[in-house]
């Protein structure tokens, strides 16, 4: 019975690894897609969203079963508990993937990303998934070191999110009150995601220490 328990809880993290290989690659499609105008890719990932939602409604499912039929404690309720916050974040990366692809899908044929602020978008995309890379070997290793490091990719992220607010506010700027809602808001959505991946990485530091990192949880 014991085996079958620890068993479960393994696979509670499996999932929440595979959950976040998942998000990381609807992430890069998504902004891959929104870069090259690629309807195509961006429909695909608003469809494979459904496989996101359906782990995390899994981990929930398991985490509560393993709660009612287990009652466990310390470290163990600490693990169940962890599990279903961060399944809550990388669900909601998912969904933040998806509102890239749809603004893609909007703006189609024409390119969301005006040439002024297409650097800034790109590095902001390459740090989000880097940082989803990172948050997948914290999940696997529990490496808080790794974990504690996502705090400075999350200042670049947020540092390339004011540098479009300045294209924005440029005299450069003349591709109109559309243009630069679209281009807020996918600079809205990588942040956010990168918000999201310090979160889960910050329940990692405290499902192994014990206690919260300095910055307050999202």
């Amino acid at each position: 019975m014991r085996d079958a328990y620890h068993e479960s809880l393994r696979s509670l993290r499996a999932d929440l690894v595979q959950m976040t290989g998942l998000v990381r690659a609807a992430m890069d499609d998504a902004t891959q897609a929104l870069l090259d105008a690629d309807a195509g890719t961006a429909e695909g990932v608003i469809e494979a969203d459904t496989r996101i939602d359906q782990l995390q409604m899994l981990v929930e499912e398991a985490s509560y079963e393993l709660l009612a039929r287990q009652q466990p404690v310390a470290s163990d309720l600490r693990v169940i508990i962890t599990a279903v916050r961060i399944s809550a974040d990388l669900e909601r990366m998912g969904d933040l993937a998806v509102h890239v692809a749809e603004v893609t899908r909007r703006r189609y044929p024409n390119c969301a990303v005006p040439s002024l602020v297409r650097a800034t978008v790109t590095r902001m995309a390459a740090a989000a998934s880097l940082m989803t890379t990172q948050l997948e070997r914290v999940l696997s290793d529990d490496d808080v070191t790794v974990a504690l490091r996502l705090e400075t990719a999350d200042d670049d992220v947020d540092a390339e999110l004011r540098q479009i607010f300045v294209a924005l506010l440029s005299p450069e700027w003349t591709y109109g009150v559309e243009g630069a809602v679209d281009v807020t808001l996918v600079g809205r959505y990588l942040e956010r995601y990168a918000d999201h991946t310090v979160s889960a990485a910050r329940r990692i530091v405290y499902l192994v220490t014990g206690s919260w990192p300095a910055r307050a949880v999202n």
